[in-house]
């Protein structure tokens, strides 16, 4: 486990100043960029915390505040008040800007001189689940892992058509991660975008566990210890690939 650094950088995206949390292990070596992508409840303490796990991992991780256009600084917590708040300003985004958004967040890295220039891995939960799913067909994105993101099969931000028709776009490795018993993705929608990625021959894997709806995270009631662990080991063996 590497030694990190961890704190608020600022990423441009034209006139647009994206706050994100970048983490990163204390080395001159260079190493690959990862993105993590929020919940609808910003880039608070658990993704803060992700992120640092990523870069004890030997990564330059950065999770970039998606809600920055509508919420600059949100953070909340899981009250059912601040899940439909958090709601609310994910209903205010469009695919193209959060995709703008992640692709100026990879630039910054490309940026950094201890950071491989080809070859990010991106990893999201929640809404950010959709997101890196989306952030899946870029082509700077060579490893996803796509936790619980909900609507992939039925709808993309914004509108138009769903996330899961721009499956023929991803060209890296796609593993994707379920609860069999979330109230917010039913089994026949994992069961469509597993289809997806097989149909389209994209380098995937689709786990699924015997829990609910944010399972990975030890803060919410949903939260899986075991599940969490088994899940956390794909991840690491996804990005040893970058």
């Amino acid at each position: 486990m590497a030694d990190i650094k961890a704190g608020w950088v600022k990423v441009p995206n034209g006139e647009l100043q994206i706050d994100a949390y970048l983490s990163e292990p204390i080395t001159d070596e260079i190493v690959p960029g990862v993105i993590v992508i929020q919940e609808i409840f910003g880039v608070n303490a658990h993704i803060r915390d992700v992120t640092e796990r990523i870069a004890r991992q030997g990564y330059r991780a950065v999770a970039p505040a998606i809600f920055q256009r509508t919420a600059p600084g949100f953070e909340v917590g899981y009250t059912m008040d601040e899940t439909i708040l958090g709601r609310k300003h994910k209903d205010l985004t469009t695919a193209d800007q959060l995709l703008s958004d992640i692709q100026a967040t990879i630039d910054y890295l490309k940026a950094m001189p201890t950071v491989k220039k080809t070859g990010f891995g991106a990893i999201g939960f929640c809404f950010g689940g959709h997101v890196a799913y989306l952030a899946a067909a870029l082509p700077d994105i060579q490893a996803t892992a796509s936790f619980y993101g909900a609507g992939i099969a039925t709808m993309t931000p914004g509108g138009g058509n769903p996330t899961i028709t721009r499956t023929v776009d991803i060209t890296g490795i796609l593993y994707a991660f379920f609860g069999e018993q979330d109230p917010l993705i039913p089994n026949e929608q994992t069961e469509q975008i597993a289809a997806a990625l097989q149909a389209h021959k994209i380098s995937h894997q689709v786990f699924r566990y015997p829990a609910g709806h944010g399972f990975f995270c030890d803060r919410r009631p949903d939260y899986n210890a075991q599940a969490a662990s088994e899940a956390w080991n794909h991840v690491r063996q996804l990005f040893k690939q970058l």
